[in-house]
Parts: structure tokens; C-alpha cells; sequence
């Protein structure tokens, strides 16, 4: 039997991800799914804006890119912190405003459930 870690969401993450797509909704579920069970999807890699812990799943539908963001090191559960539509037409970077927006999350996440 695996053992599935809960996936929770902050409230703003989850608003902004049922905005997505379904197409891209069902795929970013598949690859929460997998980091639930203790794995890592193809389309999750390590991000690097912020500390240790949180992944990126990125994936383009329709000429758009779509990324949302999860915390695996935050008490027992899976931590969706944001999801967004990247409008950057400055290459793949993630755009400044959108890491002091991933860190403030991480922050207030960890805060609240010390």
C-alpha cells in the first residue's frame, strides 16, 4: 500500500489554479499526484528561486505556459503555494514579482503552522 501524503492548497494557489485550462488542470493534478506518492513527476523540477523543497510543474497548452508551484518539505503534506500563467516575453525566467510572491507564501505558510 503507498503511503500518500495529503495534498493541501493555499487559498489564492487554488482560486488562480481553477483558472487553468482543464486539459492543463488534469495534467499539473497527475504530477501532484505523483510528488503525493513520494515520486517526481517528468514535468516537476527543483525551482530555484527560493530554498530548498519546492518544485516547479511547467507545462504549455496552446502556445501559453502555465506553472504552478508546491512545497514537499513544509510538516506532512504536499503544499500548493502558487499557480500561475507566465506572460514573461523575456524567456523562460520566472519573473521577479512572481518569487517575492513564492517566498511571502512560504513565509506566511510556515508561520501559520508553527
Amino acid at each position: 500500500m503507498r503511503n500518500t501524503r495529503p495534498i493541501s492548497w493555499l487559498k489564492a494557489a487554488h482560486k488562480d489554479f481553477e483558472e487553468f485550462p482543464d486539459d492543463v488542470q488534469s495534467d499539473m493534478l497527475d504530477a501532484l499526484t505523483i510528488a503525493a506518492e513520494g515520486g517526481k513527476s517528468d514535468k516537476a523540477k527543483p525551482f530555484k528561486g527560493v530554498e530548498g523543497g519546492v518544485f516547479e510543474i511547467a507545462l504549455k497548452y496552446r502556445g501559453d505556459a502555465f506553472r504552478t508551484l508546491y512545497a514537499v518539505k513544509i510538516w506532512d503534506d504536499i503544499w500548493v503555494i502558487h499557480a500561475f500563467q507566465k506572460k514573461s516575453k523575456s524567456g523562460i525566467k520566472t519573473p521577479q514579482m512572481q518569487i517575492d510572491l513564492i517566498r511571502e507564501r512560504l513565509k506566511r505558510l510556515k508561520e501559520a503552522l508553527q
